[in-house]
């Protein structure tokens, strides 16, 4: 979006956030079924526990100290014989909080933090909505943290999450619930209910999954085994978790093996990974060539790469290779998914994003600056070719669940952004059944057609761009008659301007942005806000 209407915009969507904690007064609707959020890949809160002294600490998320906490407590080494990942430290036990009904690890990732928060939100945006319409927690609202380093099929988190699902259909009086799940953890429910159908269709009712990879996350992962992987951008990745040290967690968790490319799956493009190297001939020519590898070829180049990478964990030099015993482990937990089926009693519904440029194959070096050495490709900056998805997830991975879905729908947005898409609280809202009917919700078309609650568009010619943005709020009211005396003394919709004007330094571009405001008066417990804006951009 173009610089300022973003500022226009995130001056009234941060306008329209003190409205609401104005007017929020949560009311509670004891009908609802439960629902159980499940988050994704490093979507849970981690403690590490002190064996001997019984202290815990925050390890995930965290800003200050967040580098060395990792190293020191979360780096790990996986067990061929259990299937599960052990912490380095031998008197560090990790696990996940369960305050707040489990809630709390899913909610906000860093409650400490205060500047930037908005960038450690995790269902948080959902759970407040959820409330307006009624959920309660510990009643009707649950969530279910784990730890994301291990197999989304180890005993041990199928076992937290059978009994999950047995206290949440005790806790709301025998009611069967609806599961939200985000990302990797529609991997995980998918794997539970290829385990364990019987005791899926006993205590679930509706499953709701949104981005998850059912068929991987080719470009993502390519990556992240050879570069690793930043899970906060803007400054505030400067206080986080450096990519390398990142790196070396991931290529011993199981989770992350899961979440390759399915090679059994029918791409429309197979996904590859393409690296420009230099070879010489037996006279000792140079010779540059592209080289293209398909998922499972690419396994030959994960393994030459990181043959020699170890990290020094306290003066011990530990060998960190692609771990072979661990692919071995994801192939198997892939037969497991590909064997999954939805029980006759339960729902399916999909919900995958689109409209971002998504990686899907990965290339490293270039024509002037081939690969002499594979080991070199950990230090290299990976070049993406892209397709439609969030992101992260490519639409056609999401798409393809492999099982019978009552829906799929596709919503523009970011991977982890999507979860506060106001597009999906209303698709969720419409198949809980919760809070009243939404008046300008048609489910049919959007089976069909793109959302249109958002619309931008952009021509350019001769130097000239113009950018159109036209965006839609709603304003829930918890004080109706409050509105309708508003109504009576009031029945005609407050309309404002804006013009916003911005010269560059050397004066060669201009720009300028007008934007029209309209809050309609509230009515029926709503209030309806438009914005309509233009920008120019001029190249001198």
């Amino acid at each position: 979006m173009a610089v300022l209407l973003e500022e226009i915009v995130q001056s009234v969507e941060m306008w329209l956030k003190l409205l609401r904690k104005s007017k929020l007064h949560p009311y509670v609707n004891p009908d609802l079924d439960p629902v159980l959020l499940v988050p994704g890949v490093a979507g849970s809160i981690l403690h590490a526990v002190d064996d001997e002294s019984g202290h815990a600490e925050r390890v995930w998320v965290r800003i200050l100290g967040a580098d060395y906490k990792l190293r020191t407590k979360l780096w790990s080494r996986f067990d061929p014989s259990t299937g599960k990942t052990l912490s380095l430290d031998p008197k560090t036990s990790v696990v996940v909080p369960e305050d707040r009904y489990g809630l709390y690890a899913i909610d906000i990732l860093d409650p400490d933090m205060i500047i930037g928060r908005e960038c450690v939100y995790y269902f948080h945006d959902m759970i407040i909505e959820m409330i307006k319409w009624g959920f309660e927690e510990g009643k009707t609202l649950f969530g279910f943290g784990y730890d994301f380093r291990q197999s989304n099929r180890l005993q041990e988190t199928m076992d937290r999450f059978a009994t999950k699902l047995e206290s949440i259909f005790t806790a709301s009086g025998g009611k069967r619930m609806n599961i939200i799940s985000h990302s990797m953890g529609g991997i995980l429910v998918k794997c539970f209910m290829s385990l364990h159908p019987d005791v899926f269709e006993r205590y679930v009712k509706n499953w709701i999954a949104i981005a998850a990879p059912f068929q991987g996350a080719p470009g993502y992962i390519t990556s992240t085994f050879l570069n690793g992987m930043s899970f906060v951008d803007g400054w505030e990745q400067n206080f986080f978790i450096s990519k390398w040290s990142m790196h070396q967690l991931l290529i011993e968790c199981p989770s992350i093996y899961e979440l390759m490319a399915c090679p059994e799956f029918h791409w429309k493009h197979t996904p590859h990974l393409e690296i420009w190297r230099e070879k010489h001939d037996d006279d000792g020519n140079s010779n540059i060539m592209l080289e293209s590898y398909s998922p499972e070829e690419s396994l030959l180049v994960f393994n030459d790469a990181l043959l020699s990478n170890t990290v020094d964990y306290h003066g011990v030099h530990i060998p960190l290779p692609f771990n072979l015993d661990i692919l071995k482990w994801a192939t198997e937990t892939r037969k497991i998914l590909c064997s999954a089926v939805v029980p006759s009693g339960v729902k399916f519904y999909n919900i995958y994003g689109l409209g971002l440029e998504t990686p899907h194959s990965v290339c490293y070096g270039d024509e002037e600056s081939p690969v002499k050495d594979l080991h070199r490709l950990r230090y290299l900056r990976a070049k993406y070719i892209c397709v439609d998805g969030d992101g992260t997830v490519p639409a056609e991975s999401a798409k393809a669940d492999g099982l019978k879905a009552e829906a799929r729908v596709g919503v523009p947005g970011e991977h982890r952004g999507i979860l506060s898409e106001r597009h999906v609280f209303r698709i969720l809202k419409h198949w809980l059944k919760a809070g009243e009917p939404d008046p300008f919700y048609d489910p049919l078309n959007d089976f069909v057609i793109l959302p249109t609650a958002f619309e931008l568009e952009r021509h350019k010619e001769k130097g000239i761009q113009i950018t159109s943005l036209k965006e839609e709020w709603e304003i829930l009211s918890w004080d109706p008659d409050k509105d309708d005396a508003i109504m009576a003394n009031n029945k005609q919709p407050i309309v404002s301007s804006v013009l916003v004007s911005k010269v560059g330094e050397n004066r060669s571009a201009r720009e300028g942005a007008h934007a029209t405001l309209v809050v309609n008066p509230p009515a029926k417990g709503k209030q309806h806000v438009e914005l309509d804006a233009f920008q120019v951009s001029v190249n001198v």
